[in-house]
């Protein structure tokens, strides 16, 4: 076969092939494996949410629960002041981490946002409840990877 026949014959099948396959999406714009970080995050995001509204209700309800007394803050207010300071981030993460889970941009950003402020008020929260306040900067630390590195996944999918 010669190259002219060659080059014919591919011509012919790219041709039959174009007209045949619908049109592959480049793979830039097509969603990787790494969705499921983001959706993590926004499952994270919820669960921080509930971990806050929590400790909000117990800071509101039973403020004789914590390890100090409330001079014994790095920030000192009462921990009614506390309670509902944890419920509000609470509220605002849990439809944050809804936002996140439905691929919406405003949502990553206020996500970003909600998550470095939750992880700076259980920072001042520390020496009330040292565990569960480290388990939530944690969580808060892991949003924030999700988000911030791969949440643009959520769009293209």
């Amino acid at each position: 076969m010669s190259d002219t026949q060659q080059s014919t014959t591919g011509a012919q099948r790219t041709a039959s092939f174009a007209a045949d396959e619908p049109y592959e999406v480049p793979s830039r714009s097509r969603p990787t494996a790494w969705v499921g970080v983001v959706l993590f995050g926004g499952i994270m995001m919820e669960m921080v949410g509930g971990f806050q509204l929590i400790q909000g209700l117990v800071a509101l309800f039973k403020d004789d629960y914590y390890l100090v007394s409330p001079n014994g803050l790095v920030v000192e207010v009462n921990y009614t002041a506390w309670g509902w300071t944890h419920l509000l981030i609470g509220l605002v993460a849990i439809a944050t981490g809804i936002g996140v889970m439905l691929g919406q941009t405003w949502a990553r950003v206020l996500g970003i946002v909600i998550a470095v402020v939750s992880a700076l008020v259980n920072v001042a929260f520390l020496s009330a409840y040292p565990i569960w306040s480290t388990i939530i900067i944690a969580m808060d630390v892991l949003v924030i990877y999700a988000l911030a590195v791969h949440g643009r996944e959520t769009t293209r999918a």
